[in-house]
């Protein structure tokens, strides 16, 4: 069992995490590189919160939501039987 764990270690340690280790020597030569990925992600997360602010605003210029009091179910029946 022991075997097992180690080779899940190796697995993380010597393949995994290569690109990692690469990125943290870059650090050195080049900050902006190095954070490349990061950067990626943050655009990757702006333009999805663009997306959904502009369907936010599609569905409400259509009207196709629901706005009136008793709209969600925790508003209705359920609510009154305090």
């Amino acid at each position: 069992m022991k075997d097992f764990f180690e080779g899940i270690a190796s697995l993380f340690e010597d393949v995994l995490f290569l690109p990692l280790d690469q990125l943290r020597e870059l650090q050195d030569d080049s900050w902006w590189a190095a954070n490349g990925l990061n950067f990626f992600f943050i655009f990757i997360v702006f333009v999805a919160f663009i997306y959904w602010m502009k369907q936010l605003k599609n569905f409400d210029e259509n009207d196709q939501e629901d706005k009136s009091v008793k709209a969600h179910t925790f508003l209705g029946k359920d609510a009154e039987l305090d």
